[in-house]
């Protein structure tokens, strides 16, 4: 049987193997001195070294794109969305104590069930978290500390703050004249002491996050800045949850100041947050 006969293979096709030198080649693997360095034939340096680029993860080359993080007008939408909405919550509270309407006896009803339940003693620890004498003491400190840091426009800001809890309180404690539970006396509502409660520990919350740390603290494990916020939320809700349970106010008292809190607060918020992003722009490395 007759085979085909094989066409003579060249030298440049022989298939895989070690790659020969050609001549004419623009780039070549190494350089004069043996360095391993890629140069070009013609002596000019290579548009894209190897030196030059970055590295992934994992080591290998290539760029890594940067990661990008929550752009500060979506954080923003966010918040405003938020406050929007307790806004609009306090607003249709306010109303239906004001008209008396079925939401105003629903709540009634709710805190008749509510009141004595719990330990005595611990719920008027709770309810004594949101009085002038332990509240006010603790957000003093913070506008003291933050003085003697040099944040001085940051102080005024949170104890005007502080100043506009009774200003937007009373007037509407006088004007919807609420009874209290268990007592003949009116004005409960909102509940001052929640209020105060919310807005002194969350503007020491606030300021406190607004400085940067200490040197001798930037490299511990704690406190951690989200510490702050959350330890102002649990102690305005065992404030409301103790004046409810204790039977010093209604729950709507207490609901209606855990929204008023974060909209008295939003005008501090703001001005942390500038305050941050100053200290940023001026101190890359923090």
């Amino acid at each position: 049987m007759r085979e085909t006969p094989r066409s003579r293979e060249t030298a440049a096709d022989a298939g895989p193997g070690l790659p020969q030198r050609r001549p004419g080649r623009a780039f070549a693997h190494t350089g004069a001195s043996g360095s391993g360095t890629p140069h070009r034939s013609d002596g000019r340096p290579p548009h894209t070294p190897r030196g030059a680029r970055r590295t992934d993860l994992a080591g290998h080359p290539g760029t890594t794109p940067p990661v990008p993080g929550w752009p500060a007008p979506l954080v923003s939408g966010y918040v405003s969305g938020f406050l929007g909405l307790l806004a609009v919550l306090f607003a249709l509270i306010t109303w239906q104590v004001a008209v008396e309407g079925p939401l105003l006896r629903l709540d009634e009803r709710v805190g008749g069930k509510l009141f004595g339940h719990g330990p005595a003693a611990l719920t008027q620890v709770f309810s004594d978290l949101g009085g002038m004498p332990v509240a006010l003491p603790v957000l003093t400190c913070a506008l003291g500390y933050t003085l003697w840091r040099g944040a001085r426009r940051l102080a005024v800001y949170a104890a005007l703050t502080m100043a506009a809890v009774p200003a937007l309180v009373i007037p509407l404690k006088v004007a919807t004249a609420r009874q209290g539970p268990l007592t003949e006396a009116v004005n409960y509502f909102p509940s001052g002491h929640t209020a105060t409660a919310a807005v002194a520990y969350g503007a020491s919350a606030l300021v406190l996050m607004t400085l940067p740390r200490p040197s001798w603290l930037r490299e511990a494990s704690w406190p951690r800045a989200w510490m702050m916020p959350v330890a102002a939320i649990l102690l305005t809700t065992a404030t409301g949850i103790g004046l409810v349970l204790h039977g010093y106010h209604w729950p709507l008292d207490v609901l209606a100041s855990w929204c008023l809190g974060p909209l008295v607060l939003a005008p501090l918020w703001w001005v942390s947050c500038r305050s941050r992003r100053r200290s940023s722009s001026r101190t890359p490395s923090c």
